[in-house]
């Protein structure tokens, strides 16, 4: 069947009020900048979707690059002809007769849209039926389990036949609802994480620590493939801020108090990370906790972690069981680079018994100690002035076959 065109339906765009059109001028521009390769293609906005023309282009690949554009909630190819009974009649047999595989039931679903079209909807579903049952003998109605749904938009300006809906992303486009830094472990969840965001329409930055040499070039090859992997969601280059993290780690170890080396940890990451947001212009902090997944997720320790920071930490998989996160891994393509054996900086320093209900003020009595004896706080600057920034783009990646998973993040 050659489509003509395809229908754009949004998400939660689609609530907006006067600023709706920046959200539409958005995610034109991503539509535009993911399809740049086609260059036949042509685009068109309509009160509540957006159309592409598709000129001759080939639905099937194009549709592989549209289904995870951020705001699209769903999309169907579609047959557009003039808002006339014969015209339509002629293109629904035509698309019905094109279906790879012969349906034994039907049934037409016509929405009259344009008011002054001379027939009701109800009336369009008979005319348009039967039209299909006379040219095709094995055909049968079923109302209610059809095995194709013939649906017929009636515009004013076309009307448009189809029988497929693809699911899109949803959300809000890409960069519609500021900038996040990401805290981006290497594991099974933060990349998870870091998707959920973006579907919100936040731009990220992600932010890695290593402990080099105690962490190798394997494990930091495994974080920038999974940000690559970002990238190609979000359409657009993503900044990759690798920090390095030994000096603080070894400084934190030397405590001497183990089971919160897990709590302190994690608060110095936070304090690197919210300098690196002052910088970089971003608003929050996300992350991919999972209450109860491991030692620094009870919500005590949630608690006394994410008071190291005064910007919003948000965090996407909070309320979500591990093998939903996993199932979400596989469906993005990140699960088998995630699961790659490389250790990273959360692997190393793990003490015995970690404490899942950390006291603040103790915590912060430790910090205090740390910072009068090792200058716990200049060791941060430095990590942050240290840091090494590279620039990925959204190339389609090939993840890396092969357990590993996000102890803190």
């Amino acid at each position: 069947m050659m489509y003509d065109k395809i229908i754009i339906r949004y998400g939660d765009l689609a609530m907006k009020g006067r600023n709706r059109g920046m959200f539409e001028k958005r995610m034109l521009q991503q539509l535009q900048l993911r399809l740049k390769d086609f260059s036949a293609l042509t685009y068109s906005k309509m009160f509540g979707r957006l159309y592409i023309n598709l000129n001759g282009e080939n639905y099937s690949l194009i549709a592989e690059k549209v289904k995870d554009v951020f705001g699209i909630s769903t999309f169907s190819p579609v047959v557009s002809v003039q808002p006339e009974l014969e015209e339509i009649r002629a293109a629904a047999l035509a698309l019905m007769k094109a279906i790879p595989q012969e349906p034994a039931t039907f049934k037409v679903s016509a929405k009259r849209a344009w008011k002054k079209f001379p027939h009701t909807s109800q009336e369009m579903n008979h005319l348009v039926g039967a039209h299909v049952l006379r040219a095709m003998d094995n055909l049968k109605v079923d109302v209610r389990r059809p095995e194709v749904e013939l649906k017929v938009d009636i515009q004013e300006e076309a009307a448009y036949i189809f029988n497929e809906v693809v699911d899109g992303p949803g959300g809000f486009p890409f960069g519609t609802n500021g900038k996040a830094m990401l805290l981006l472990s290497g594991g099974i969840d933060s990349p998870v994480a870091g998707w959920m965001a973006m579907r919100k329409g936040l731009e990220l930055e992600a932010v890695h620590f290593h402990s080099y040499p105690f962490t190798s070039e394997k494990a930091k090859e495994k974080v920038i493939e999974l940000a690559r992997r970002l990238s190609y969601y979000s359409g657009a280059p993503l900044r990759l801020h690798l920090v390095p993290f030994t000096e603080v780690q070894t400084t934190l170890a030397q405590s001497g108090q183990d089971p919160l080396i897990i709590t302190l940890m994690r608060r110095a990451m936070l304090r690197i990370t919210e300098s690196l947001a002052e910088k970089n212009g971003a608003h929050g902090i996300v992350t991919g906790e999972s209450l109860g997944q491991v030692a620094s997720q009870t919500l005590v320790s949630m608690d006394v972690i994410g008071r190291a920071t005064v910007l919003p930490l948000l965090k996407p998989l909070v309320m979500m069981d591990k093998q939903e996160i996993i199932n979400e891994a596989e469906r993005l393509g990140t699960f088998a680079t995630s699961i790659l054996p490389y250790e990273d900086c959360c692997t190393l320093f793990l003490p015995k018994s970690p404490s899942i209900k950390p006291n603040l003020r103790f915590v912060e009595k430790v910090e205090g100690y740390l910072n009068q004896q090792k200058n716990l706080e200049q060791l941060l600057d430095e990590a942050v002035q240290q840091t090494e920034v590279l620039l990925l783009t959204p190339e389609d990646p090939e993840p890396e076959a092969s357990a590993g998973e996000d102890r803190w993040f």
